[in-house]
């Protein structure tokens, strides 16, 4: 098989008419030149240049050669500039997951601001749970995930993954605005509550929340929508509480934060830590960027991206 660098030396020495001068351009020496023009005539069968006493002439199939090659030169070139800007992150593709209520207040602006910097690069979005989202990780289907942790319902991250702060958020307790509802949990022992689904770290989190208050929480309504979570509320069916990301202003519908300890849920981005990915920093800068600075139930991480091993 034919040798690129013996056809860039072939083209190289047609067009100088000399070993030593597309030895000076190619930055060799002209005994390399001669050998692989040498080793391009064995490979190829062909006669090359006619070796004359005050130099050496490029034969008609030297020229056709040449002619032909550059079709070969030119696509190397290209894959050439290809492979640099895989290298660099301005082609090449991201798999992104995220749970829903991410995917809904921070997902969208993260992926703007990156599809806006990186136009030439693919970008995949997956949604799930964290456990799902973990299984891509695991699996390789995912670059980064998007996750959440409650604060009264830890979790142990698989070893391996590198774990960045975005956000924590107050837990937020809604209740119909003039139910004449207490405002603190204590006083909501004998109300109705709204949670998520039965075995879901948000519904396990309110019944510790409702046990430390004293009493055992009476659950009339679950969903993982808080949207949902939120109409049943604001038409009086119960009270509920959401993590900070899960809430919206509404008129209908008062909001209070969990004054608990350990109330809250915190926001994190994983990876892999072998993962080479070279559009991987962007994206988690752009995650960093999309956290709301200023909503009362939000905070945004002071350690930003300082990733911590799993």
């Amino acid at each position: 098989m034919l040798k690129p660098v013996h056809l860039l030396t072939l083209k190289t020495v047609v067009r100088s008419g000399s070993f030593a001068v597309a030895a000076r351009d190619l930055g060799c020496t002209a005994s390399a030149v001669s050998q692989q023009i040498s080793a391009l005539e064995k490979e190829s069968g062909l006669v090359l240049f006619e070796r004359e006493a005050h130099g050496i002439r490029p034969t008609a199939a030297a020229h056709r050669l040449v002619d032909l090659g550059a079709r070969v030169l030119a696509a190397l070139d290209d894959l050439d500039h290809e492979v640099q800007e895989l290298a660099g992150g301005a082609t090449g593709r991201l798999r992104l997951g995220s749970f829903p209520t991410a995917g809904v207040r921070l997902v969208p602006p993260a992926l703007s601001a990156f599809v806006a910097s990186h136009p030439r690069a693919g970008i995949e979005l997956e949604e799930g749970e964290p456990d799902e989202l973990l299984d891509g990780l695991g699996n390789g289907d995912l670059d980064v995930a998007v996750v959440y942790e409650y604060g009264l319902s830890p979790r142990q991250w698989p070893e391996g993954l590198v774990r960045h702060l975005l956000l924590k958020e107050d837990l937020v307790l809604l209740r119909a605005k003039e139910s004449g509802l207490s405002d603190r949990l204590p006083g909501l022992s004998r109300a109705r509550w709204v949670t998520s689904r039965e075995g879901t770290a948000g519904a396990e989190s309110v019944v510790r929340l409702c046990a430390a208050a004293g009493f055992e929480a009476a659950v009339a309504f679950r969903s993982n929508n808080y949207d949902v979570v939120r109409e049943l509320v604001s038409a009086g069916l119960g009270v509920a509480v959401v993590p900070g990301l899960g809430h919206a202003p509404s008129d209908t519908v008062e909001a209070t934060r969990v004054a608990q300890r350990s109330a809250h849920r915190t926001v994190l981005a994983l990876h892999r830590g072998e993962n080479s990915n070279p559009l991987l920093g962007s994206m988690l800068d752009a995650l960093r960027q999309a956290v709301p600075a200023d909503e009362p139930f939000l905070h945004p991480s002071l350690a930003g991206l300082a990733g911590l091993a799993g």
